[in-house]
C-alpha cells in the first residue's frame, strides 16, 4: 500500500548529513542547513528522533508531516498549453494585461485544464488574476524574467473588507491576494459578501457551515490512524476528496485534546475566547484511498482522536480548486509605504483559498502588504517563493483552518526602506487551528516564526536561519498562542533573540530541538495553559548539531 511505513535507516540520515556536509563545503549550502561540527564527525543522531521512530504516528510532541504539501506538483502534465498573448497580453507596461490573463485562465479551465504561459517581460495588471478552474497553471519563463506589475490594491477593486470580530481592521491585512487561487464559486460568495459589507467566514465552509452535506459518520478512532470505520460507505470512493468534520461540546473538550489534555487545558477559561470558539467545528479537508466495506483508508493518518462526544462525520467541503497553480514569475505591486498596522489595502501577493493539491514554484512577491497566503487551504507547496522589496507585514499567513501546506526553499528578504512607525513584521505566521504545516529550509533576514494565538497545533518549522526581530501577534479572544506538538528543529538565529524559537518554556506538549542560543527581549510570553507543559528540548545551542538536519525530509523518507 501507498502509507506502508518504512523506518529511516542510520545509513538515510549519514547520507542526509554528507550531502548537506558537501554542500558547505563548496558554498552552496541548503537554505538554512547549519554546517556539522568538526570536519569529518558524524553529528549524533537526537535522542527524540530515535523515540519518534518508535510511535511516529502518535508521538507526544512531534506531530507527522510526512505528507504535508502538494502530490500534483510533482507530476507537473498539462497537455493543453495557451500563450496569454493570443488572448491580448502584451508585454512592455502600457497595456492593462488582467483581462487577457484572465480569459485565457478562464478559458483552458472551462476545457478541463492547462497550461497559460507568459513570455519573458513586464506586463502590467489593473486587476485581481484570478485562478478559479481545477487542473489550471499560469507559468511565467521564470522569476527574473516574467513580471506581473500590479498598479491597484483590493481594497480599490473589491471594496474595504471589515473583520466579522467587528471594529475598523482591514482583513485585506491577512486574506486575498493579487493573484488569487480560490474556487469560481467561492470567489463569487466572497467578493459579493465583502461588498454588502457581510463580511464571510473564510473556512472551508464559509457562511453556511451548517448546509455541508453529511456523507457519513465516523466511528471512534485514534490520533494517528490511517484507517477509519463508517456508519455508511456508499458515497465514498477512492480518490474522493472529502471533509472530516468534528465538533466540540459544552465543555470544550476538542480543544482541550488539540492543547495536549490534562489539568492546564481542563482548567483554561474557554468560553469567553469568542475567536477561538469561531473556528470550531474543525474541518480537515482529505482524499479517500480505499474502501474496503464500511473501513476507509485516508490518504494521511488523522490528526485528532475521534469521539462519540464530538459528532464526527465525513461532510461535503465547497467545490474546492486542486491540481492548480503558479509558476516562474515575480508579482511586483507599486512602491507604496506600508500602511499602519492592520489597516492593509491590499496590495498582497499570492493566496490559496479552499484550495486542495495546489502550488506556487519559482514565485517572487515584491513590495506587498502581505505576500502568500493560505486560508483555507490544504496539501499545497510554496518552493522557491521569494519576499523581497519594502516589507510585508505578513510575508507569509497560514490561517482559518489551513492544514498540511509544505513552504520549502523560502526567502524573507531585508527590507529595502525602513519600516514607517506604527507598522508590524510578523515573519512566517499559523494560526486559526491550522494544523500540520511544515515550513522548510528557509532564509529570513527579517520576521519571526509568528504563531498569532487562534491555537494552532502540530505544525513544524525546520532547518531555518532567522534574524529574529519581529513580533507575534494576536487578539485576546483567539485563545493560546499554542496547541500540542509544534516543533522547531535546528534552527540557526543570527541575532540571539529568543521570539518564539524557543518554545519549551510555552507551547504545551512541544519539542524544541538544535536551535541557536536565545535571549529573551521585550515581548516576553507566559505559558497559557498552568501545570506542567510536557515540552521538550534537546540540544539546546547547537544548530545542526544533531541528525537529522531536517525532519520534515526525514519524515518523508517512512
Amino acid at each position: 500500500m501507498e502509507n506502508v511505513r518504512r523506518t529511516l535507516s542510520r545509513r538515510t540520515l549519514i547520507g542526509s548529513a554528507t550531502a548537506v556536509a558537501a554542500a558547505w563545503v563548496t558554498g552552496t549550502p541548503p537554505a538554512a542547513a547549519a554546517p556539522p561540527g568538526r570536519a569529518g564527525a558524524e553529528p549524533p543522531v537526537a535522542a527524540l528522533w530515535e523515540e519518534y521512530r518508535r510511535t511516529p504516528y502518535t508521538h507526544p510532541q512531534i506531530p507527522y508531516v510526512g505528507r504535508a504539501g502538494s502530490r500534483s506538483l510533482r507530476r507537473r502534465h498539462r497537455a493543453r498549453t495557451v500563450s496569454a498573448l493570443d488572448h491580448g497580453a502584451v508585454p512592455g507596461g502600457a497595456v492593462d494585461c488582467a483581462p487577457a490573463i484572465n480569459r485565457a485562465l478562464a478559458a483552458v479551465g472551462r476545457r478541463g485544464g492547462g497550461t497559460v504561459t507568459l513570455p519573458p517581460g513586464t506586463f502590467r495588471v489593473d486587476d485581481v488574476i484570478r485562478i478559479g478552474h481545477s487542473g489550471v497553471v499560469l507559468r511565467g519563463a521564470g522569476s527574473g524574467r516574467t513580471t506581473l506589475y500590479a498598479t491597484r490594491h483590493l481594497t480599490e477593486l473589491i471594496g474595504p473588507y471589515g473583520s466579522r470580530y467587528g471594529g475598523d481592521k482591514s482583513s485585506w491585512s491577512w486574506a486575498g491576494g493579487l493573484i488569487w487561487l480560490c474556487p469560481q464559486g467561492r470567489w463569487t460568495s466572497l467578493t459579493d459578501a465583502i461588498r454588502a459589507r457581510d463580511w464571510p467566514f473564510e473556512g472551508w465552509t464559509g457562511n453556511r457551515r451548517d448546509e455541508w452535506r453529511t456523507l457519513t459518520a465516523v466511528r471512534q478512532a485514534r490520533r494517528g490512524d490511517w484507517t477509519v470505520t463508517v456508519a455508511d460507505p456508499g458515497a465514498l470512493r477512492p480518490g474522493r476528496l472529502v471533509l472530516l468534520r468534528i465538533a466540540d461540546d459544552d465543555r470544550h473538550t476538542l480543544l482541550q485534546h488539540m492543547a495536549g489534555g490534562g489539568p492546564g487545558p481542563e482548567a483554561y477559561q474557554w468560553a469567553d475566547k469568542t475567536k477561538l470558539t469561531s473556528y470550531v467545528p474543525y474541518e480537515w479537508p482529505v482524499r479517500v484511498v480505499a474502501v474496503k466495506g464500511a473501513r476507509v483508508t485516508l490518504e494521511r493518518p488523522l490528526p485528532l482522536d475521534l469521539r462519540p462526544e464530538w459528532d464526527s462525520r465525513l461532510v461535503t467541503p465547497v467545490d474546492p480548486l486542486t491540481d492548480a497553480g503558479v509558476e516562474g514569475l515575480t508579482l511586483e505591486a507599486v512602491e507604496t509605504p506600508q500602511a499602519p498596522h492592520l489597516l492593509d489595502r491590499g496590495y498582497n501577493g499570492v493566496t490559496f483559498q479552499c484550495a486542495y493539491d495546489c502550488w506556487a514554484d519559482d514565485i517572487t512577491v515584491r513590495h506587498a502588504d502581505n505576500s502568500f497566503g493560505l486560508v483555507a487551504a490544504s496539501a499545497c507547496t510554496l518552493s522557491r517563493t521569494r519576499v523581497e522589496g519594502r516589507g510585508s507585514h505578513h510575508p507569509y499567513f497560514c490561517r482559518e483552518g489551513a492544514h498540511d501546506n509544505l513552504v520549502e526553499d523560502f526567502t524573507i528578504a531585508r527590507a529595502t526602506v525602513p519600516f514607517p512607525a506604527g507598522t508590524q513584521l510578523h515573519g512566517i505566521n499559523v494560526e486559526g487551528l491550522s494544523s500540520h504545516n511544515v515550513w522548510s529550509r528557509g532564509v529570513m533576514e527579517m520576521g519571526t516564526f509568528d504563531t498569532h494565538r487562534g491555537m494552532p497545533f502540530a505544525n513544524v518549522r525546520t532547518g531555518i536561519t532567522v534574524h529574529n526581530d519581529g513580533r507575534h501577534g494576536g487578539d485576546a479572544t483567539a485563545g493560546p498562542l499554542y496547541g500540542a506538538r509544534f516543533t522547531h528543529w535546528n534552527v540557526t538565529v543570527t541575532n540571539g533573540r529568543a521570539g518564539l524559537v524557543r518554545i519549551d518554556g510555552v507551547a504545551p506538549w512541544s519539542a524544541t530541538v538544535a536551535i541557536s542560543t536565545v535571549r529573551e527581549f521585550d515581548q516576553v510570553d507566559r505559558p497559557d495553559f498552568t501545570g506542567p507543559l510536557n515540552a521538550r528540548l534537546e540540544a539546546y545551542g547547537a544548530p545542526g548539531g544533531v541528525l537529522p538536519f531536517n525532519l520534515h525530509q526525514a519524515q518523508r523518507a517512512f
